[in-house]
Parts: structure tokens; C-alpha cells; sequence
């Protein structure tokens, strides 16, 4: 039985709080108002990645006051901070997509430095734009204090003649409009009618996967992540998240208890059953480095290869998650699930119930549209797959969610590009052939540097009706929303001599989906004399800031691309101090 009663003598916030020393600590609490039992009670960090950059974190600022009301009524203390998003939507196919990926450990760091220099004894985050979910989680498990993750959840879809449209379809009108499929007109019908509300893109992209994840490795609450942006049930929730974390606390519940390898693997079940994006699989590794586990991209790739994919979300499919909250969420998909076997049910979840017990609550069963039955699924392996050969020896990943069997082998002649500028500027002037591989490269974390999203091409391709007439290979990132046979995250990259920095144009590439494999076809001799030709790595405009400081950091993205040695390098534990 909790009593909310709580001895500060082993929490951090005993460092700023308790004890003669402390006198001047304590004045600076004084002068914010704080009462002398708040000063007493455990101090709570309440993060949110709220800014004026996007949809996506407007609406955070207002959903962490009813996180603070559910702490103050569990008879915690909140102490509000930020930190920063770079959000992709606006980032997306320029320059500033490099702060993209730099920025998911530049929020772990600056929550981690806010914690750290505050002794906080316990962590709510809140984000809403697609780096900041697993950079939140990052903290978390880094600090492995108790810790709720809180989405800020989704945008309404917008409409237009009838359909819900998104901002993917955007995205893709660009390429239409190239065409000259798509007048100035309707495109700017568009472009005002497809983001009408607060919150993050409403497809199965990389925020709203993120989100499943929350739920489904434990650190959110069930069901948390699926109600729109806009709904003021989002406030229940926050306040919910808020007294959980205080029970998290009295129990001693740390993050690194729920976040395990089991937790991680039910959260890439989710990601593939529900046709996720592919930064999963840089993402769910990044989060395990933290606490120390060994799962790295191809760990993730085969547990999406044997789970059905049966919930019908866009890009591939036909839904977007305020349909997938409106069928009961992720708790049902779990449900389907476990129904084959395939989750761990003896995982801790944000609430201190085992994953099992808070599945046996939910009453929803899958409602045959938006989410299949698990045994008559949409296909029969996930909507993922991890790809390995001569081209990729680290390893590589392509989304398949809503493509058949036979658009899943592609085999072409290599058309090189050595920035996401130039294959755009080909792709805009159709200076591409039917039936070619396009190479992207000097895109990597390193290279780039900040692994860049592919988005913009990839959308144009598609809008062009060309997206299963080619292919596109790349060492840099595709976008959640991004569709057609696209392989990103290939390495080593190009940066560090990988197979895709020797290619060269007409140069012979199979991607074989269904085989698991991305080759080209040269010999191990010839590739050897082309590494030894080698002129080095392209040189980046960065040479100094937080780009090349990241560069210098960062490592490959079959490991995350993090950025720090992560626990089997900590000689101590933040929540120990």
C-alpha cells in the first residue's frame, strides 16, 4: 500500500534541500514561492520540448500544468523546465535537417545536465516532434531515475474532398506539382488544409512510433500516447502521469527496471506489427545503449521479420493513429499480440503493474479495419525488414509495409549522387532512368554530418509515379512518411570507406527484401582496389559548432549513432549520488 510518504536521506534532491548547508539552496526555493513542505518533498522534473518551431510541441507547454497538478496532488514537488526540438517537418530537405538527428542527444544531454545540476529525484517528459520521444527516453534510462514519458499526441488529419489528408500528401504534391500533375492552385489548397490542429504528423511516422514505443517498453502509460493533440482528455493523462511517477518513486522504480531487453523487444513487436518507421531502428538501439543492453540494428530487424503486420496505418496503409486511439490503441495491439505469443508479459509498465495484468484490463479487441485480427494479418512478417551483403556489412534497413512480394526484389544499374541536393535536382528534372538504383551517399551520421532524411526526394519520386520504378539506397535516413523501395542507414557509410562511398554509376544492385540482402555486384578484389583508390571523405562545409562537435562523436547507426560510451562506460549512477 503506497502511503506518498517518502525519506529524502537516499534521493538526490537531498543535496539542495536538506540540512544547514543548505540555507542558501533553500532561500533561492523561497524566492519562487515554494512553501517549506514543498521544499521538503521530493523535487520532480517536469521536461517538455515545448517551442513555437511546429504543431507538434505547441500544445506541450499547457499538458505538462496538469502533469504538475497530478504530482502535487501525490505529494511531490514539480519543478518545470525545456529543452530544445529541431522538428523535421520544417527541417525536412534543406541544410537544417543535419541538426535533426544531433538534436534527439542534445535533448538526453540537456536533460540529463538539468537534472544533474538541479537533484531531481524523479523525471515526467513530455515531447512531441520525432527526435525529442527517444531523446526523453534517453534521459530516462541515462539518469535511471523513475521516470513517465508523456506524447504530446497527434494532429487531426485534415480534408479534402472527402479524404483525410496529411502532410505526407504534401510532401508528395511537391513531386505532382514537378510534374505538372498538380496546379499552383490546388497545391495551395492543399498545403492550408492538411495540418489543422496542434500536435505531430498523424501517420505511422517516426513521432507516432515512437509514441507506440513509449507505451509498449513501459515508460508511458497505457494508452497515453493515442488521444489527438487537441483533446482536453490528453489532460487526464498528465495528471495520471504525474501521480504515477510519485508511486514509481515510493516503490523505488527506476527506469533501468523497466526499460529491459524483454521491454525492448515488445516495443520493436509494435513498431513492425504496426508498419512503423525505420527510425526505430536507430532509435530503440540508442535507448538500450543507455541502459547498457546489446541491441543493435539487426537485433531489432529480426524481431520484425517474424511479427505479423496487421494494423493499417499510412504511409503504407490506409489510417492515422486518432483512428488507431479511436479502436483502442496500442493496448489492443498488444493484445493481438500476445494472443500469438509474441510479447513478454512479465515487464514492469509506467503504472507498476506487470505488462500481462495490464493487458488482462483492456476490454477493446481488434476491430478488423484499423487493426486486424493477428491471425489474418495484412502480411505475414513486418512492416520492416534488415538487409546485410557486400554494399552493407553493417547492415541496412527498408521500410515494406503496403508493397507485395514482388515489388520487393529490385535489381539495377547504380545512378551516384553525392548529397540529397544533387539526386533532388536530378529528380526534379527527371535526370533519371526507369529501372536504376538511386545511390545517396556523404549522408551519414559522420558524413553528413546529422544523417539526414531523405523526404523531400523520396516524395517526389513518389508524386512523380515513379516510386516502384526505381530504387534508392542511401547512408543517410528516410522519413517515417517516406514511401516506395527505399533502403536507408547503409553501413559502414561512405564517410568511413563503406562499400556505398566506392560505387560508381552502372555498377550492378540487388535489394532483395524477402532474402534479407543489399549487394552489388563487384567482387571482393575490385571493391579492395577501389578502397585503396579511395580519396578519403568528402569534405563538409562544418568545421566547427555542434555539427562537427557531433561528427567527432558520433558513431555508426547499427548501434543508434550515439554518442558517448552509454552505461558499460559509467563509473557511477546518477540516481545514486
Amino acid at each position: 500500500m503506497l502511503t506518498g510518504k517518502f525519506d529524502k536521506s537516499r534521493l538526490p534532491s537531498r543535496h539542495v534541500t536538506e540540512g544547514p548547508a543548505r540555507a542558501p539552496h533553500r532561500s533561492y526555493y523561497y524566492a519562487m514561492g515554494m512553501s517549506e513542505e514543498e521544499i521538503h518533498q521530493p523535487l520532480v522534473g517536469v521536461a517538455t520540448c515545448w517551442n513555437e518551431a511546429a504543431p507538434c510541441n505547441i500544445a506541450l507547454n499547457r499538458q505538462a500544468q496538469s502533469v504538475k497538478m497530478g504530482v502535487k496532488q501525490a505529494k511531490g514537488t514539480p519543478r518545470e523546465f525545456t529543452t530544445i526540438t529541431v522538428t523535421d517537418g520544417i527541417a525536412m530537405g534543406h541544410e537544417g535537417m543535419r541538426s535533426s538527428l544531433a538534436s534527439r542527444d542534445a535533448i538526453a544531454d540537456t536533460v540529463e545536465l538539468t537534472m544533474r545540476g538541479h537533484c531531481y529525484d524523479a523525471l515526467v517528459g513530455l515531447a512531441g516532434c520525432d527526435k525529442s520521444l527517444p531523446g526523453m527516453m534517453m534521459a530516462m534510462v541515462r539518469l535511471n531515475v523513475p521516470s513517465v514519458f508523456i506524447y504530446g499526441g497527434s494532429i487531426l488529419p485534415g480534408r479534402l474532398d472527402g479524404k483525410d489528408v496529411t502532410v505526407q500528401d504534401v510532401f508528395e504534391a511537391v513531386g505532382k506539382h514537378q510534374a505538372g500533375n498538380l496546379s499552383d492552385e490546388a497545391l495551395d489548397v492543399l498545403e492550408r488544409v492538411a495540418c489543422p490542429s496542434a500536435g505531430a504528423c498523424g501517420g505511422q511516422f517516426t513521432a507516432n512510433t515512437m509514441a507506440c514505443v513509449s507505451e509498449a517498453i513501459g515508460l508511458a502509460l497505457m494508452n497515453s500516447s493515442g488521444a489527438p493533440a487537441p483533446y482536453e482528455s490528453r489532460d487526464a493523462y498528465g495528471v495520471a502521469s504525474g501521480e504515477a511517477v510519485m508511486a514509481l518513486l515510493e516503490r523505488g522504480t527506476r527506469a533501468r527496471d523497466v526499460v529491459t531487453l524483454k521491454s525492448l523487444q515488445n516495443a520493436a513487436r509494435v513498431v513492425a506489427c504496426t508498419g512503423g518507421s525505420t527510425n526505430a531502428g536507430l532509435h530503440l538501439p540508442a535507448i538500450a545503449h543507455e541502459a547498457g543492453i546489446d541491441f543493435n540494428l539487426m537485433d531489432v530487424c529480426e524481431i520484425f521479420r517474424d511479427t505479423p503486420y496487421f494494423v493499417d496505418l499510412k504511409p503504407g496503409g490506409q489510417y492515422v493513429a486518432k483512428d488507431l486511439y479511436e479502436v483502442g490503441g496500442v493496448p489492443v495491439v498488444m493484445k493481438e499480440l500476445r494472443k500469438a505469443g509474441l510479447i513478454h508479459e512479465d515487464c514492469v509498465t509506467a503504472d507498476g503493474m506487470a505488462m500481462g495484468e495490464a493487458l488482462d484490463r483492456i476490454e477493446h479487441e481488434a476491430d478488423g479495419r484499423v487493426i486486424y485480427p493477428i491471425e489474418a494479418p495484412l502480411t505475414p512478417t513486418g512492416g520492416v525488414v534488415g538487409l546485410e551483403g557486400n554494399l552493407a556489412p553493417e547492415g541496412a534497413i527498408v521500410k515494406v509495409a503496403g508493397m507485395s512480394e514482388a515489388d520487393q526484389v529490385f535489381t539495377g544499374p547504380a545512378r551516384v549522387f553525392e548529397s540529397e541536393e544533387d539526386a533532388f535536382e536530378a529528380v526534379k528534372k527527371r535526370e533519371y532512368k526507369e529501372g536504376e538504383v538511386i545511390v545517396i551517399r556523404n549522408e551519414g551520421p559522420v558524413g553528413g554530418p546529422g544523417m539526414r532524411e531523405m523526404l523531400a526526394t523520396t516524395a517526389a519520386l513518389s508524386g512523380q509515379g515513379m516510386g516502384k520504378k526505381v530504387a534508392l539506397i542511401t547512408d543517410g535516413r528516410f522519413s517515417g512518411a517516406t514511401r516506395g523501395f527505399c533502403v536507408g542507414h547503409v553501413g559502414p557509410e561512405a564517410a568511413k570507406a563503406g562499400p556505398i562511398g566506392l560505387l560508381k554509376d552502372g555498377d550492378m544492385i540487388t535489394i532483395d527484401a524477402i532474402k534479407g540482402e543489399l549487394s552489388v555486384a563487384l567482387s571482393d578484389e575490385e571493391l579492395a582496389v577501389r578502397r585503396e583508390a579511395w580519396a578519403g571523405p568528402k569534405e563538409t562545409i562544418y568545421a566547427s559548432g555542434a555539427l562537427w562537435k557531433y561528427a567527432q562523436l558520433v558513431g555508426g547507426a547499427r548501434e543508434g549513432a550515439v554518442t558517448h560510451p552509454g552505461a558499460k562506460g559509467e563509473r557511477h549512477v546518477y540516481a545514486d549520488i
